[in-house]
């Protein structure tokens, strides 16, 4: 088939890539010259694991092809809208102008029998209402909305290989056909079992926040446990092990510690709530807010524990900040509870150095008045206290012997319950961890 994909972002980028590898024509469009430059060299404008030899690939073949003139998609067949949905200024509500304006983009090139297939995430009624644009600009055109489930740092594997899919299409002739145009896209998957949901435009629309607020809430559930952990004795890793082996529960993110960031859960349970509080159903997921602000209070909460472990004042003293991405496997820094900490300690007068693998660059345009360093020796010379925040295997693999050799003070403070205490403290370290004693 022949494919367009309009916007080429973390998501649409990946998206673009991996649809060309299942064998489909793809023209990608996006807005960004210096993105779209990057792109056509096969050059990945952002780190992702087994994305940049994917992009090399499909650019040397010729099936993926990437320009800023959207006019180059008439002829495709089916067309992805995968834009940002920011949080908007001022308000929790999603930003819906990049959407908007990308749909605008595609109506005159529309056909009839064309497939518009939306990818962003968006508040609930944004797919029945983009429905109405799309028909009145070209009749005979139809909209389906296709949520992604993407996790960085496993962003292509989860594109070639989903653990679901999902169609939102309207009823009647209209959606057996999107539905139809949709099963080649996605044929290869479909081939190897994965499942396929097909529903109307709400529920498709649903499904990725409900996902994401399921997930941040089970995040934040084991982070308030740690917070009861810390003022009645308990260890919180022991705690979450035990309710783990609950087949109810299950142990995975259940990992207590900094909590979440990045640029999809906490943008998007904060659309979620808006959007529910303007159909009246704002009651219903009001538990949202206090998953919110628990998350964000373990950030206060790591830069309390480092001025304590610091006899009280961080001011003028060297910390060693392990992590700047809000995740491993990733060079993103938007809403890094790690970039967070690190910028909330230099503020109280901390000498603050932050290392990370990838997210260094991303990192210095984020917050440039932080000293940065891709040496992790140089970050940890001299460091009274050293505050691991992103569990990166690099962070996770650190000899304790060697790096306390580095360090004016063995002090380290386990933000992602990702050391081994005992491993560490037999190396005279003194080490502190979110929830345990």
């Amino acid at each position: 088939m022949r494919i367009s994909v309009i916007g080429l972002g973390y998501l649409g980028a990946v998206h673009a890539a991996a649809l060309a590898a299942s064998g489909h024509d793809v023209v990608g469009v996006d807005v960004d010259p210096e993105k779209v430059g990057a792109l056509a060299l096969g050059k990945a404008p952002f780190f992702e694991p087994g994305f940049d030899g994917l992009l090399a690939d499909v650019i040397r073949s010729g099936r993926l092809e990437v320009g800023t003139d959207v006019g180059a998609i008439a002829g495709c067949a089916v067309h992805f809208v995968c834009v940002g949905t920011p949080q908007a200024a001022g308000s929790p509500a999603a930003d819906l102008r990049f959407v908007d304006a990308a749909v605008d983009s595609l109506l005159p090139h529309l056909g009839a029998g064309d497939v518009v297939v939306g990818k962003s995430t968006v508040p609930v009624g944004t797919a029945g209402r983009l429905a109405d644009v799309v028909a009145a600009a070209a009749p005979g055109a139809v909209l389906a909305w296709n949520p992604e489930f993407l996790r960085e740092g496993h962003a292509v594997d989860d594109t070639l290989h989903p653990d679901r899919i999902v169609y939102g299409v309207p009823g009647g002739a209209a959606g057996e056909r999107a539905t139809r145009l949709l099963d080649e896209v996605y044929a290869i998957p479909l081939a190897e079992g994965m499942p396929r949901i097909v529903t109307d435009y709400p529920t498709a629309e649903l499904v990725k926040v409900a996902a994401n607020s399921f997930l941040a809430t089970k995040i934040s559930f084991i982070n308030a446990m740690a917070e009861l952990c810390e003022v009645a004795g308990g260890d919180v890793t022991q705690l979450a092990d035990a309710i783990g082996h609950d087949a109810r529960i299950g142990r995975r993110f259940l990992n207590a510690g900094l909590g979440f960031g990045g640029g999809c859960l906490p943008k998007d349970i904060r659309a979620f709530t808006a959007r529910a509080e303007e159909l009246g159903a704002g009651e219903a997921v009001a538990f949202l807010g206090e998953v919110d602000r628990i998350n964000n209070r373990r950030r206060s909460r790591m830069v309390e524990l480092t001025a304590e472990v610091l006899g009280g004042s961080v001011t003028g003293r060297r910390v060693a900040v392990l992590g700047a991405a809000f995740k491993p496997e990733s060079d993103d820094v938007r809403d890094s509870p790690a970039l967070d900490v690190a910028t909330r300690l230099a503020e109280a007068g901390a000498d603050v150095v932050v290392t990370d693998p990838q997210a260094v660059p991303t990192a210095r345009r984020r917050a440039p008045q932080l000293a940065c360093t891709e040496d992790l020796d140089e970050a940890l010379r001299g460091a009274d206290v050293v505050l691991l925040l992103t569990e990166w295997r690099q962070f996770r693999d650190l000899d304790p012997v060697r790096t306390g050799e580095l360090v004016a003070h063995r002090t380290v403070l386990d933000g992602r319950q990702a050391l081994d205490r005992a491993v560490w403290e037999a190396a005279g370290w003194r080490y502190r961890a979110l929830g345990r004693a």
